[in-house]
């Protein structure tokens, strides 16, 4: 984190020039009432930290101690309206610029939350957690484009057609990474660790 904040630091200069150009496409600045600051913001930082090399970059969309998240256990139209719009122009920037650039079949998106949505709540107008049911998206880094994996039932409720495990989604980025699962395997008290832990495998179908 350190060494982040000190890159973010030494390009304050080139980071100005560059909001200029990029601000449009991130939502940076824009109204709802200001929402795609809250994500734009650090979206912009990626853009600078990824021109300057840096290799890995994790971005949060609420869940901090003093702001709102999206874990929507009530007024969920609200909720999902105010970080939609928070992320939906800055992902899409993010995206339109590594294309624009050459970038987006060498860069690898993962987008995510902690846990699905259950399609009843115990409490008012919301949702609760569901660990039977989880969406996650992939772009660029050798993906297939418009590829579906797997569905949950009518309601939501939980994956029931070609369902995957936390493992083999480790697995499948692994692989788009370069990286062997199985590979990184080490022998520790009597038993064998890596990554997957004993489990996983790549999905397939999912690589252009």
């Amino acid at each position: 984190m350190q060494q982040l904040f000190l890159a973010g630091l030494l390009t304050a200069g080139f980071a100005s020039t560059a909001a200029a150009a990029t601000a449009p496409s991130t939502g940076l600045g824009q109204a709802w009432p200001n929402a795609t600051d809250v994500s734009a913001s650090p979206n912009f930082h990626v853009y600078v930290f990824e021109r300057l090399g840096v290799r890995y970059v994790q971005i949060f969309s609420g869940g901090g101690n003093f702001e709102p998240s999206w874990d929507a256990h009530w007024d969920l139209k609200g909720n999902h309206e105010q970080h939609c719009a928070e992320t939906d122009k800055p992902i899409a920037g993010l995206i339109k610029d590594l294309k624009s650039r050459g970038l987006f079949e060498s860069t690898l998106i993962v987008w995510h939350g902690e846990f699905g949505r259950l399609p009843i709540s115990e409490r008012m107008d919301g949702r609760d957690h569901n660990n039977q049911g989880f969406s996650v998206w992939l772009a660029g880094g050798g993906v297939k484009g418009g590829t579906i994996v797997g569905a949950t039932d009518q309601y939501g409720y939980r994956a029931v057609e070609n369902t995957k495990t936390v493992y083999e989604l480790h697995a499948t980025i692994l692989h788009l990474l370069g990286l062997d699962h199985e590979r990184l395997t080490f022998h520790y008290q009597g038993r064998n660790f890596r990554l997957t832990d004993v489990y996983g495998n790549v999905v397939p179908g999912l690589m252009s």
